[in-house]
């Protein structure tokens, strides 16, 4: 277990930059995981060296050749990180941009006057791009309601939604609001019980960072991520798509391969980074169990993470040493309760009597940072249903520690005695 490893916890942290320092600001404790996670060391080295090479990749020279084997090697690793056996991954500008490609795709090869699935927690990303392309291709867009003590979406909710015309199906996998992650593989189970050949597209943006991604497991056919959430950088996104979807008529070049979705030339660098990302979770694995697979080790990390990063949460909610968790703290509410077993590693809470951008301006000053969300295009289908503007998003990672969290919970505490 990470939490009962205080060298091991030093080794992850030694691993990331600015883990305990902002260039611009100085001395800072980093808790907007959700908003965008810290970077490895190894791929802000990586990135530099491969953002200096002007070859193309794929030329008949040695540094086109190289750099197209590189891009090779960050797609067998991430069939490998993300337990791929079939279909392909390609990047793109960001991980909406793909999502928005895949489901543009699935839209418009779907029969006319079928219908469309999602539900009400997912981010903007799905949404509007499901709304949209189902206006324009005639099909029928029809919501989930998501949970709103629960601030999760169930396969029940699917199910007692679902009918055989559905053609195309969108799942959120983890919500980087209220925190809480979604049962993929059952969702998408219930779905297909009732139409077996829906085109199902999962944004796992949210929740690829807590390294428990098993794509053979869904039964999907598109999932996308942003590296820049999951230790890597800025400028680029991740797809995978299943052979039925790469199949599929879509945006491509006159003449080209059939089943090619990307466009331009390729970034090596951005791929040469996610190899980082992935040897880092081997890496990880090996110290947390005797695993000797490079899949099972990035399972047994995965494991690690979600056992720590909960250990985290429960800190956060139930308090350390002698001082009380966000739970019984009495200007606090925690949005989706604070017993809920869905939760990965993110806590939303409200504290009462201040705006909570006074509250994450506060915390900022005092080097904790945090984030706001607001009842807007990005938030608001989850906080104006429960009457509220506005929430606090603390969100953890696992390098982030103990010690960290009651620093946090101290500031939160004064909050109440000052009013």
């Amino acid at each position: 277990m990470i939490q009962d490893n205080p060298a091991l916890i030093d080794a992850i942290r030694d691993r990331f930059a600015h883990v305990g320092t902002c260039p611009f600001q100085g001395e800072r404790i980093f808790f907007e995981n959700a908003g965008g996670a810290l970077t490895l060391k190894s791929v802000a080295e990586t990135s530099a060296f491969y953002a200096a090479i002007p070859d193309n990749p794929g030329r008949i020279n040695p540094a086109g050749q190289g750099t197209q084997g590189v891009i090779n090697k960050a797609k067998d690793d991430l069939a490998v990180f993300m337990n791929a056996s079939s279909g392909q991954f390609f990047a793109g500008e960001s991980g909406t941009e793909l999502l928005f490609r895949m489901i543009r795709t699935a839209c418009l090869v779907a029969p006319k006057g079928s219908k469309v699935i999602g539900s009400s927690i997912e981010h903007p990303a799905t949404r509007s791009a499901a709304c949209r392309w189902a206006e324009i291709a005639g099909l029928e867009y029809v919501n989930v309601p998501h949970g709103n003590d629960t601030g999760l979406v169930t396969a029940d909710d699917y199910t007692a939604l679902m009918t055989p015309d559905v053609a195309v199906a969108t799942i959120l996998h983890a919500s980087p609001v209220t925190g809480m992650g979604m049962d993929v593989a059952a969702i998408s189970a219930a779905i297909r019980f009732v139409a077996p050949d829906c085109l199902i597209i999962v944004d796992g943006i949210q929740h690829a960072a807590h390294g428990q991604l098993d794509l053979d497991g869904y039964n999907v056919d598109g999932y996308a991520i942003s590296p820049y959430k999951v230790f890597s950088r800025h400028g680029y996104g991740i797809a995978w798509i299943s052979d039925k979807l790469s199949a599929l008529p879509h945006d491509m070049l006159i003449d080209a391969p059939a089943t090619g979705w990307e466009f331009g030339t390729r970034d090596a660098g951005s791929y040469a980074t996610v190899s980082e990302v992935v040897a880092y979770f081997d890496w990880l694995g090996s110290e947390v169990s005797d695993e000797t697979e490079p899949r099972k080790r990035i399972e047994a990390a995965g494991r690690a993470i979600l056992a720590y990063e909960t250990h985290l949460t429960n800190t956060a909610i139930n308090g350390t040493g002698n001082l009380p968790g966000l739970r019984d703290m009495d200007h606090v509410t925690i949005l989706a309760g604070a017993d809920n077993p869905a939760r990965e590693g993110l806590v939303s809470i409200v504290v009462e009597g201040h705006v909570s951008e006074d509250v994450v301006e506060i915390l900022n000053q005092q080097g904790i940072r945090t984030h706001t969300r607001k009842a807007d295009h990005y938030s608001g289908n989850v906080l104006t249903p429960l009457g509220l503007t506005d929430c606090i998003r603390i969100s953890f990672c696992h390098y982030n520690t103990e010690q960290e969290i009651a620093r946090l919970l101290g500031a939160i505490k004064v909050l109440g005695e000052n009013g």
